[in-house]
């Protein structure tokens, strides 16, 4: 491919830069007035205390909302929710009909989310490992990596500027159990011809070593499920296909049956015999049937590590479980690692369980490893750079704090450029010094019921102050003549009286302060909607803070009689 003297090979995150999860990726060539496009990933994060009512957040694509006839392309690099989750949640607003690629365990799950969100009519064309597909001024080349997911991919970007590795998500594990291990040739041969770029997960930059074989983690799971009496349960990540088989085997050794419990662990068990990667299972049992078999012989594999109310295991420890209770002398094993902002409802249901006279296993308490990463440590960094040799290092997937140090480590392997990117810096990788040219609108949307809204949109902002705040209305009625006809009326959400009941008769002193208000002001004031509202609201907002010591959010209504 010759190059065009006026085309610039650029790089585009919306998300990932800047937080661990919520990815999309775009790459663009051409010149800056007219660029074709590829997408890398469409992914979602998860709200938090901070959002409340709000559990799915994406990114916003509005740079890419109205120019959706310039992507080529989008391409899955693998089937974790924050690189595919957000896909059926975005794609009407790209208003684009490019094709979307991903090899076939990522194209099952992917199909689901699109046809759950009324986008049947949308394709998902499979690639298989190692394929390579045509994208415009793109060759995109799949080569197979691990992770802690099948089919994890990197992406080999060849371009008439220089070739590209999009890494995704990845670590080195010798021993993966389920799947093919590093395409160690491929990533060498691909450095032996010369890469521009590598764009690169940073999640654990600050992790000393290497993250560890999941055979490692089966035969450490194997010995201590061995060990155990009375009922199982473990719980885990149900996207980690070979910890549910590497546990099912493990089940089999010591003599248990194994019932899936959660619907993700049934959705991903299925996806993965659909797909081929699981190529059978030994019998499992129902929720049901496993009631009537003896505590020493079953064994729980349960969605909820993170502490998830409505998953399995969360509604196991509040002891609201249809079929599946556990008590003195069961355990519960969390094969897991804590995602960080998980840690109080995590802990909060490890305590309910112990309640119950559960014990609980962690990864800390094992005396081998019963989890490990799915990202690369350090020691598997450097391993990747000496592999891919790449001109120029730009780190993703990582806070702020871990992008830079991983373009701080990827200069002490003498790569001879790095940038660190935040969401929305448009990175030049060539022509010329690597930079960031441009800076597009990014941010974040959040879904609230049904309806994709702007994080910082009026509604969540209220919805924060009312959580935060408590509420309080008042209710005026007023004839023509500016006279009160009845009211001010106050009523309270959020409040409380000093017994813990909702405020009730403390209100009496906030609709005095209301009354007195609205008796100060003129008659002829008393006719304009916004001085009734103006003079009520500061009347309010006063007594409360002098009565409840916060300032709620208040909302004046007015009747005009």
């Amino acid at each position: 491919m010759t190059p065009d003297t006026t085309a610039e090979l650029v790089f585009l995150p919306l998300g990932g830069c800047g937080e661990i999860g919520m990815n999309l990726n775009a790459y663009g060539y051409g010149p800056p007035h007219l660029r074709r496009w590829i997408l890398i990933d469409v992914g979602v994060t998860f709200g938090g205390e901070d959002t409340p009512g709000i559990d799915l957040i994406t990114p916003d694509p509005a740079f890419f909302e109205e120019q959706g006839d310039l992507i080529d392309a989008v391409f899955l690099t693998h089937a974790h929710e924050d690189h595919i989750g957000a896909l059926a949640l975005l794609w009407p607003r790209l208003k684009t009909r490019a094709p979307i690629y991903a090899t076939a365990f990522t194209a099952h799950l992917a199909r689901g989310k699109l046809i759950e969100r009324g986008l049947k009519h949308v394709e998902v064309t499979e690639v298989p490992l190692g394929g390579e597909i045509e994208a415009g001024p793109f060759s995109v080349r799949y080569i197979t990596l691990t992770h802690s997911i099948p089919e994890p991919n990197a992406l080999a970007l060849r371009t008439p500027q220089g070739t590209i590795l999009h890494t995704g998500d990845w670590k080195i594990d010798p021993d993966p159990q389920l799947g093919e291990q590093t395409d160690i040739a491929g990533l060498t041969q691909l450095g032996d011809e010369g890469v521009l770029a590598m764009i690169c997960d940073s999640t654990n930059v600050f992790v000393e070593g290497e993250s560890g074989s999941e055979g490692t983690v089966r035969e450490n799971l194997t010995e201590l499920i061995g060990s155990l009496k009375g009922r199982v349960a473990v719980t885990t990540f149900a996207s980690n296909v070979a910890r549910v088989a590497s546990v099912i085997e493990a089940a089999r050794q010591a003599g248990r049956s194994v019932c899936l419990v959660g619907r993700s662990m049934h959705k991903i068990t299925d996806a993965a015999i659909a797909t081929g990667v699981i190529r059978a299972l030994p019998d499992l049992i129902d929720e049901e049937a496993a009631g009537s078999l003896p505590d020493d012989h079953v064994l729980f594999l349960c969605t909820g590590s993170q502490g998830e109310a409505r998953a399995a295991l969360g509604r196991i420890a509040r002891d609201d479980h249809r079929h599946i209770s556990l008590g003195e002398g069961d355990t519960v094993i969390f094969s897991s690692r804590v995602i960080p902002g998980n840690e109080r409802d995590i802990f909060d249901m490890q305590n309910r369980l112990a309640e119950r006279g559960v014990r609980i296993i962690t990864d800390r308490m094992s005396d081998g490893p019963i989890h490990v990463s799915g990202h690369p440590a350090r020691d598997e960094l450097r391993q990747m750079y000496q592999w891919v040799r790449p001109q120029i290092s730009v780190p993703v997937h990582g806070e702020r704090r871990h992008i830079v140090e991983h373009a701080a480590f990827a200069k002490s392997l003498q790569i001879a450029s790095a940038v660190t990117p935040r969401n929305g810096d448009m990175v030049r990788l060539a022509p010329g010094k690597p930079c960031v040219v441009d800076t597009v609108p990014s941010g974040r949307l959040y879904l609230d019921g049904n309806r994709l809204v702007p994080a910082e949109g009026e509604g969540i902002r209220e919805r924060r102050a009312l959580a935060a705040f408590g509420f309080v209305s008042v209710s005026v009625a007023i004839d023509e003549q500016g006279d009160l006809v009845d009211g001010p009326l106050v009523r309270a959400r959020g409040l409380s009286e000093e017994d813990g009941r909702s405020a009730d008769e403390s209100l009496i002193e906030i609709d005095q302060a209301a009354e007195e208000a609205m008796l100060k002001m003129k008659r002829r004031k008393r006719v304009l909607d916004d001085e009734v509202e103006r003079t009520l609201v500061r009347a309010v907002r006063k007594a409360c803070e002098q009565h409840f010591g916060r300032r709620p959010v208040i909302d004046v209504n007015i009747l005009r009689v």
